[in-house]
């Protein structure tokens, strides 16, 4: 088991956790809390190969991508009363989620030989268009529109793996790199309470 798919895995948990989560706080039934798991998990990575054309999309090439969210909703809807304490660790595995999600879109954008703009952005999508679509279901406002520093961290992670990638760096060093500097800047904004700034409303 490489690496890369050990992250994946962590990623893949978290975020369908954090997804039936929602569904959780919003009292829908289980079909509810499962189907937002799974669109959480595997949503940013589907529209991504949808988009570069790599059809069938990931998770219908290897089912695994639908069972481990599947049973992570299930596993969350038994077990929720005992959640909230475990929330504050969720946020540290959608962490690394993030970071990962992000170096796997850019790096299969670059395979599709997309431009660095088209591969920045193809690693954004990855790494949260899943939970637009969880939160639109779930009639939130979009994380990433929120003032927290989460899709800005997929955005400099990105370029630098674009820019790491153009310098020919060894490709394992590039992915640890990169996944490292979004996965410690999610880390610390979580830590620190960091945002971006909003605009003053008089």
């Amino acid at each position: 088991m490489s690496l890369l798919f050990m992250l994946d895995m962590i990623g893949t948990v978290a975020f369908a956790a954090s997804g039936a989560w929602v569904a959780v706080r919003k009292e829908m039934d289980l079909f509810g809390v499962v189907a937002l798991g799974m669109v959480t998990a595997i949503g940013g990575g589907t529209l991504r190969d949808l988009l570069l054309g790599d059809l069938p999309p990931f998770c219908l090439q290897n089912e695994i991508y639908f069972w481990v969210p599947a049973a992570t909703a299930l596993l969350v809807f038994v077990m929720h009363r005992h959640l909230p304490t475990l929330m504050q660790p969720l946020l540290y595995l959608d962490a690394i989620g993030l970071g990962t999600f992000v170096v796997i879109g850019v790096s299969k954008a670059l395979l599709f030989d997309t431009g660095p703009f088209g591969a920045v952005l193809m690693g954004i999508l990855t790494g949260t268009a899943g939970g637009v679509i969880r939160d639109i279901l779930a009639n939130e406002v979009p994380l990433i529109l929120r003032q927290e520093i989460y899709a800005s961290a997929c955005v400099l992670g990105g370029i630098l793996l674009v820019i790491l990638t153009h310098l020919e760096v060894p490709e394992q060093l590039n992915l640890l790199l990169v996944a490292g500097s979004v996965i410690l800047i999610r880390v610390l904004a979580i830590r620190y309470n960091w945002s971006l700034p909003k605009a003053p409303i008089q």
